[in-house]
């Protein structure tokens, strides 16, 4: 039995991210003081990401005769640097729900299982074996469970009102939990059903041997780990679970579920499809055109309908999904020793870390609205807020004009181009599909941004907090960037 070598240095950024986690825990069991844990915490995040940098791609480490678990990339490195500026992001919203005096959330458990989450996604972005990846993406997942039941009171709150958020809480997280695990079992029988008929566990043993032969077994294990995975990404079938979930969350996990979660799962799919599934195009191509097609349309549809500001996000969330999942249809049944391999991988990175960049300013800025650890309200709670929180309605503004692609908002715009220029190439039809579904899309994102203009008696009874408001105006900032410098993702995507 031979003992697989480790290259300690492409490990540094899961090793930071695992030393964050633990320094975390420690901190506040030893000074029992919420500044301490958080300025922990930032230090470690922020020494995972500078660890991400710092890492020469190409490193392959954990390696056997089938293949190699885990690989440093470009890609790899802007997955863990967005992911370490999510959390952050997160992190930071949480201060003031964290800092009060009568607190629902326990400090330290908090900010460790956040921590717990990042490790989790920084191991799936160098991943390359299915056992790994779905450890990773438990791991992602698991602290997101408890998170979501940790509720927040405000001042204003009677006793029914936070009782009854408590319960919503709990309901939201029950849901999420029993809905992963259906997931999590349906990925992994596909994993069984793969490893019986092509006998690996490495995604490149898969590509070698599903170019030689995709039985129906096979075939079966891909559509099942496709479906699965695409849980992560809140995808039509299994995505009923993200509006109540979104919605009974605290903001800032809200947040992060929709941004952080997502990006892992794009993560995996895009290894899984990219080195895995190359020989299997046919049914692979075939599952994600489905799941596509269903997710951008189911989700604008219901968004259509909805009067809450976070479930509108949600179902838009379902759309986006469907939008991350195009590159990987065309992906899927492209030549793979094409250019077309490379710029539809960078095209689904590339869109999947414009989206997380709006997506993450849309709810920093909604919370910018909200009281402190009140949830998103009705659209009709945003009446008149252009006039009396300007700098906050304009980040949110952005953000919504970012997720419909339309200018000012620049990112959103390049990231719904980098998706349909490979599916113009390869698939014309699902460019059609994208092009009405995003005119749907303006409608209910337009209203929402109208609604902040209109009159109305827009009730803010604190001052916004510091910590999110410095929040919003800096995500708008980077979006901002990313709209007038998109090469600065795509480079990297591109790898």
């Amino acid at each position: 039995m031979s003992s697989q070598a480790i290259h300690h240095l492409a490990m540094l950024p899961a090793y930071a991210a695992a030393v964050t986690a633990v320094a975390v825990l420690v901190t506040d069991l030893v000074a029992a003081r919420a500044a301490a844990v958080l300025t922990v915490a930032a230090t470690g995040i922020v020494a995972t990401a500078v660890a991400a940098t710092a890492t020469p791609a190409g490193i392959e480490t954990l390696c056997t005769g089938d293949g190699c678990s885990y690989v440093t990339s470009a890609p790899a490195g802007l997955i863990v640097v967005t992911l370490c500026g999510l959390t952050l992001a997160v992190l930071a919203m949480s201060v003031p729900q964290l800092r009060r005096r009568d607190a629902v959330q326990p400090v330290g458990e908090y900010v460790f299982l956040l921590a717990c989450a990042l490790t989790g996604g920084v191991v799936l972005a160098y991943a390359r074996d299915i056992v790994t990846i779905v450890v990773a993406l438990e791991t992602l997942t698991l602290p997101l469970y408890v998170l979501v039941s940790m509720t927040s009171r405000t001042d204003i709150d009677t006793a029914a009102a936070a009782a009854q958020r408590e319960r919503t809480g709990a309901e939201s997280s029950v849901s999420f939990l029993l809905v992963s695990v259906a997931a999590s079992a349906v990925t992994l029988l596909g994993a069984a059903l793969l490893y019986t008929a092509t006998g690996y566990l490495h995604l490149d043993g898969w590509q070698q041997a599903l170019t030689a032969s995709t039985e129906p077994l096979a075939a079966v294990g891909v559509v099942l780990v496709i479906a699965g995975i695409a849980f992560k990404l809140a995808a039509v079938p299994l995505h009923a679970w993200a509006p109540g979930t979104y919605d009974g969350a605290p903001l800032p996990i809200a947040a992060y579920l929709s941004t952080a979660s997502k990006l892992g799962g794009v993560a995996a799919l895009t290894w899984v499809v990219t080195y895995g599934f190359a020989g299997a195009s046919n049914v692979a191509g075939f599952a994600l055109s489905v799941l596509s097609v269903a997710s951008m349309t189911v989700g604008n549809l219901m968004a259509l309908r909805q009067r809450r500001a976070v479930r509108l996000l949600a179902w838009s969330s379902v759309a986006q999904a469907g939008y991350l999942l195009v590159p990987l249809a065309v992906l899927a049944v492209a030549d793979v020793s094409g250019s077309l391999m490379a710029s539809a991988r960078a095209a689904t990175l590339g869109f999947a870390v414009f989206y997380v960049a709006i997506e993450a300013g849309a709810f920093s800025a909604v919370a910018a609205l909200r009281p402190d650890g009140a949830d998103g309200g009705e659209l009709d709670d945003y009446l008149g807020a252009l006039r009396h929180r300007p700098w906050a309605t304009g980040c949110l503004v952005l953000a919504l004009i970012g997720l419909a692609g339309l200018p000012p908002g620049f990112a959103g715009l390049f990231a719904k181009v980098t998706i349909m220029a490979p599916a113009a190439e390869a698939a014309p039809w699902l460019a059609v599909v994208v092009v009405v579904n995003a005119v749907i899309g303006l409608v209910y994102y337009l209203r929402f941004a109208l609604v902040t203009a209109r009159r109305g008696r827009f009730a803010r009874p604190a001052p916004v907090s510091w910590w999110t408001a410095g929040v919003a105006l800096s995500v708008a900032a980077v979006v901002v960037v990313l709209g007038f410098a998109p090469q600065l993702v795509l480079g990297f995507a591109a790898g």
